[in-house]
């Protein structure tokens, strides 16, 4: 299979199936597309709708989200998870005010220097925001690649260097077609090849994709588990972000205290939030999120 049959392939089934999802539309801001990417990381798309539409609503431009607070940030991510992305998208804001003079930048380079960006969310930004043409490979593009090229399972639990390489290698040439291939990559292996159930009788590609003609073989390596969430440390964080962010000034250790009855477990579990910037002692019995603004005095 040629890569140029295969990302034809892709590329118009795209166009035809894509899900209609608010980032994707023709009028989106560059920062409207950061802040999905951001929000996308580890969460699933029902969820990141409601919450995408909510944060632009009130921060449409980097500015705004500069002049608020990060506890505002933390409060407005509410309960999508892993919430140190609120501070570091709002910090991703401020650099974008101080460096860039509010606009998010369209050289890679500079969105891989903000704060909280990465190497996919720098190259989805620039391909999706700016029609640029480079590889943005998550775990949805590396499966597709692994199994409709090369003819393996699955592409590993990280990206490598190689994965670019051979993501770029499918690319067109013009910058847009690039981008719509990048775009239409990522879809095929989030609704069509997806990890434990593949829908291969809907593929553009069944008849030219080297997994299903070796038949299908299954991974060799171990198989992977979803992570346990009850009882976790992840859960006291969540229980104690939760009364902090409902507060409405400090709140004292004590209300803390009935969040989990195990100390040692709700102790690290705090201490971890003030170190990941999520949270501050006000004074040596009460905490609030970082940055809360002070409640006026009567």
């Amino acid at each position: 299979m040629s890569a140029t049959t295969f990302t034809t392939l892709v590329s118009r089934w795209y166009q035809e199936n894509a899900r209609d999802l608010p980032w994707r539309g023709p009028d989106v801001s560059p920062w409207a597309i950061l802040v999905s990417e951001v929000m996308l990381q580890q969460t699933p798309v029902v969820r990141v709708v409601p919450a995408w539409q909510a944060w632009l609503a009130r921060w449409p431009e980097p500015a705004a989200l500069a002049a608020d607070t990060p506890a505002e940030a933390i409060r407005m991510w509410g309960r999508l998870g892993y919430p140190r992305r609120a501070v570091r998208l709002r910090e991703c804001a401020v650099a974008i005010v101080q460096r860039h003079g509010g606009r998010v930048p369209d050289r890679l380079d500079q969105l891989l220097a903000l704060p909280g960006i990465g190497t996919y969310t720098a190259r989805a930004v620039a391909a999706f925001a700016y029609g640029q043409r480079h590889p943005v490979v998550d775990t949805n593009v590396r499966r597709v690649v692994a199994r409709a090229v090369t003819g393996e399972p699955d592409a590993g639990p990280v990206t490598r260097p190689a994965d670019l390489v051979a993501t770029e290698e499918l690319l067109p040439a013009e910058p847009a077609a690039a981008a719509l291939a990048s775009a239409a990559f990522m879809e095929l292996g989030a609704v069509v090849c997806t990890a434990r159930a593949p829908r291969c009788d809907r593929c553009p590609v069944e008849s030219v994709c080297a997994w299903r003609a070796s038949g299908q073989p299954a991974p060799t390596g171990p198989t992977r588990r979803p992570q346990r969430y009850a009882g976790t440390d992840r859960q006291v964080r969540g229980l104690l972000l939760g009364v902090l962010r409902e507060a409405t000034g400090p709140v004292p250790r004590q209300r803390l205290d009935q969040v989990w009855a195990d100390d040692v477990q709700r102790s690290r579990a705090l201490a971890a939030l003030v170190q990941d910037g999520l949270v501050e002692p006000v004074d040596d019995s009460s905490f609030r999120l970082t940055g809360d603004t002070p409640l006026p005095t009567p």
